[in-house]
């Protein structure tokens, strides 16, 4: 049998990577452990599913199948854009948020260039740019899961090009205040990009305490962009479907440039727009998650752990035994959480609020997977 491994012919930022870990899926558990009742937990998927107005709309798109998508997003792109009350011209679409975390990486970063970002991160803002060969710098959380906001100034004393990070943090779920937020937009020049995904934006939003993110950058005279999704508050993760608001048309034109033409199928856009419509579910579903939220926390907290204060659809918390340790223990009990693997993190798990019923499967598979 002739050699065909192709790994030789891989640039070396490439074979020095590892995956992203995606996690597994209910199919996987169940057969492995036998298990017939899953509750998957570890993807921060939303429970309580998309609007009906959803299906109603993808029934009827459903024929039209056979043809290629609107490149340009037309419907979605007014839609969004009355929303937010922008320019239809600076947003952006991709084949979920992570799709534009991408392209934004080829587009700014080259073999040497710096990052900045925070530690735990999401995977991809650091994956992507590894993989380009680019130095990446990160600043750890503090204690509780606040943001080091004087790591993060003196990270951009020689500034980077590019400054990305998640707020809601994933995994923390811990947010920038606006006074933070000051701090970093006085910080950065011109030379640097800020990229901030805000994934979670609807959960956190709920909140008194977190920013009007857009209206602070409004006069902000440095290139940014903002990262959201419909994968998330809005349940389409599965249509894989984000977007970005830019601070300029000519950043949107630099993104179009390397953006695949019908990056978002049309199934996603028909189904992005309905879900906009639909407030009502929207509110019925942040409602749900973020009192199961409270509750989930305080049972944590009961047992004896530490949780990071969240703003996002799930919880970081850390425990006695390595965390791959407790999702192993879970996985037999058909709960799937994810486990941490950053140095420095091992024993901190993320799990996602799922329905009432989902959250108290877990923790009854937590407390009976703990030493006594």
């Amino acid at each position: 049998m002739p050699n065909l491994d192709p790994t030789h012919l891989a640039r070396r930022e490439v074979r020095e990577l590892k995956g992203y870990n995606a996690g597994l899926s209910s199919e996987q558990v169940s057969k492995r452990f036998g298990v017939t009742r899953i509750t998957k937990l570890g993807s921060n998927e939303n429970p309580h599913g998309p609007s009906p107005q959803v299906a109603a709309a993808l029934s009827k798109a459903l024929m039209d199948s056979g043809l290629y998508p609107d490149a340009s997003c037309t419907l979605l792109r007014g839609a969004l854009a009355g929303q937010l009350d922008i320019a239809p011209e600076r947003l952006v679409f991709g084949n979920g948020s992570e799709d534009l975390i991408a392209i934004l990486c080829r587009v700014f970063l080259d073999h040497g260039d710096s990052l900045v970002t925070i530690t735990p991160a999401f995977g991809l803002h650091t994956l992507y740019p590894h993989s380009l060969g680019a130095h990446i710098h990160s600043v750890p959380l503090l204690d509780g899961g606040r943001f080091d906001i004087d790591g993060l100034l003196e990270a951009l004393v020689e500034p980077p090009r590019v400054l990305m990070f998640s707020s809601p943090s994933n995994p923390a779920g811990s947010a920038l205040s606006a006074a933070q937020l000051d701090q970093l937009l006085n910080a950065l020049t011109p030379s640097t990009l800020l990229v901030f995904d805000e994934a979670y934006y609807e959960y956190a939003k709920t909140s008194p305490d977190y920013p009007d993110v857009l209206a602070q950058l409004a006069h902000q005279q440095s290139p940014w962009i903002v990262l959201r999704t419909f994968s998330k508050a809005y349940a389409l993760a599965g249509l894989r479907i984000g977007y970005g608001i830019v601070s300029s048309p000519a950043l949107a034109d630099l993104i179009d440039r390397l953006r695949t033409p019908f990056n978002v199928n049309r199934l996603a856009q028909v189904a992005a727009v309905a879900a906009l419509q639909d407030t009502t579910h929207l509110e019925t579903s942040l409602e749900l998650t973020t009192s199961e939220r409270s509750r989930v926390a305080q049972a944590l907290k009961d047992m004896g752990l530490t949780v990071v204060p969240s703003l996002a659809n799930f919880l970081f918390f850390e425990t006695t035994q390595p965390s791959e340790q407790v999702h192993e223990a879970l996985l037999a009990h058909g709960v799937i959480v994810k486990p941490w693997l950053e140095p420095g993190y091992t024993h901190w798990v993320r799990v996602s609020i799922g329905s009432r019923e989902e959250n108290d499967q877990f923790l009854a598979a937590l407390a009976a997977s703990m030493p006594h």
